[in-house]
């Protein structure tokens, strides 16, 4: 029957969703669901693709109206179009800073008012955004940058690999390495070497996972976040 107009759209926010899913909900009831991105410094909506029109599977949409959004390096200067930059936001949305906390505001917020959201995102050309990840998550082996999300994607198409997350470890000779927890498919048994050979033909030999771990579940918060921090502390 085609994609319903709502006066009041569904909207998903808080963690990614699955595009598999935003489509056979879409199918299933005729209504299209539009993903956003925000954060309580900037109370909180700072993109939407229902701000662009028309929803975009992996997508959180272009900034909100007042809103203005930058992907800059970490100099402070714009990235070139197709790179990862941290996302910056600036308008009336924007908090004045965190109570009696000088320091922490400081952290974030720069002179000219722009919030540093610490969050990683890549646009297209028509100014849409994909979040990438987190900055503090960010793991970096032997000087390369490498984003957590990228290898959780590229474990989760293995057939075997229904759950996944990544996280940094220490390593003695590259500084972090790259390791893995996995949740296997119900009756599948998951060879880690085999695993490992997978991930390496999807991704530069440095980001593939020096060490997998074969779990029942991956921590998450009730809203579906992954909790890395927890990862870390079972390391």
């Amino acid at each position: 029957t085609g994609v319903q107009t709502c006066a009041l759209p569904i909207l998903s926010g808080a963690a990614a969703l699955d595009p598999a899913r935003a489509r056979a909900f879409t199918e299933r009831f005729g209504i299209a669901i539009h993903e956003g991105y925000g954060l309580t410094e900037a109370a909180p909506i700072v993109t939407s693709t229902a701000a662009g029109g028309a929803p975009r599977h992996g997508s959180i949409g272009p900034s909100v109206p007042g809103v203005e959004v930058r992907l800059v390096d970490a100099n402070g200067d714009d990235v070139a179009a197709g790179d990862p930059g941290e996302i910056w936001v600036r308008g009336p949305n924007v908090f004045a800073g965190y109570w009696e906390d000088a320091e922490a505001t400081a952290r974030v917020l720069t002179d000219d008012g722009w919030l540093r959201t610490g969050d990683v995102a890549v646009a297209d050309a028509d100014g849409y955004l994909s979040l990438v990840d987190r900055l503090k998550d960010l793991i970096i082996v032997s000087g390369f940058n490498v984003y957590p999300v990228e290898v959780e994607d590229a474990l989760l198409a293995h057939d075997a690999v229904v759950d996944a997350a990544v996280a940094a470890v220490p390593d003695e000779r590259t500084g972090e390495a790259v390791a893995a927890w996995v949740v296997a498919a119900p009756g599948t048994a998951i060879d880690p070497d085999a695993l490992r050979a997978h991930v390496g033909t999807r991704l530069a030999r440095y980001k593939v996972p020096t060490r997998i771990t074969v779990v029942e579940s991956v921590p998450r918060s009730p809203a579906g976040k992954l909790l890395r921090r927890a990862l870390t502390k079972t390391a």
